[in-house]
């Protein structure tokens, strides 16, 4: 069953910051990682995320895995009912069913990742997603990644600096992000995934043709996360 009341466009919510003057940052709701053990260290997850949502985001990621990155679809719901601002849903996803369920829950977009799936298989879930009125963030690690995604339809598209096929035990950089986004051209939104560590990073990427980036651990790993936040939005647009 869909819900009633359409979530706010993660990509509009990006335009809009731009147009603000600031650079568009996705904060992540992460519970663990294998490489980072505890993330929230005995925070609220939902505290945590309005008081994200209270600065000038363009959206909240919420990573739902259990198993290496702790969190659930349960944590998803809870979120997205707390909070105003564009809901992203990060998972494995696979099926239709997850999509369906990502639509139930309150989502604005789901994370769709090229590494784990085959051409037809992803253009299937975009399908699905945009019947169901859901963005979608399609994930490249790699040249030939990229290339596929290219060939199918879409809003956004992501370029993760980790490698999400060892659950981004390595230690990627921005540079991923520079060394794909050249001639990206093609009128996506881009956004820079993981291993932002603060304001040089943000502006690396944003000058090689990220629209956006999405953080996480280095957020959550900040003695004072919304310092941090602040620091990397006040970046500025352009960077």
């Amino acid at each position: 069953m869909m819900m009633d009341t359409q979530r706010p466009s993660l990509a509009a919510s990006i335009r809009r910051r731009q147009a603000e003057g600031l650079f568009p940052v996705i904060a992540e709701i992460k519970v663990r990682s294998d490489k980072e053990g505890d993330l929230l260290r005995g925070r609220d997850p939902v505290e945590l995320a309005r008081s994200m949502a209270a600065l000038q985001v363009a959206g909240i990621s919420v990573v739902t895995e259990p198993e290496h990155f702790g969190g659930s679809i349960g944590l998803l719901k809870t979120i997205a009912n707390a909070v105003e601002l564009p809901i992203l849903h990060k998972d494995f996803v696979t099926t239709k069913r997850q999509i369906e369920e990502s639509a139930d829950c309150g989502s604005s977009a789901v994370l769709l990742i090229a590494a784990i799936l085959d051409k037809d298989r992803l253009a299937q879930l975009i399908d699905e997603a945009a019947r169901r009125e859901l963005e979608t963030l399609v994930e490249a690690h790699t040249p030939e990644e990229l290339e596929r995604i290219r060939q199918l339809p879409g809003t956004l598209l992501g370029i993760n600096n980790r490698n999400i096929t060892i659950f981004e035990v390595d230690d990627g950089d921005v540079g991923r992000t520079e060394k794909l986004s050249a001639g990206n051209g093609d009128g996506r939104i881009l956004v820079s995934e993981s291993a932002i560590a603060g304001p040089d990073d943000v502006r690396r990427a944003g000058k090689s043709g990220a629209d956006a980036v999405l953080v996480g651990t280095a957020v959550l790993q900040s003695s004072d996360p919304g310092a941090f936040l602040k620091s990397i939005i006040d970046v500025g647009w352009p960077p």
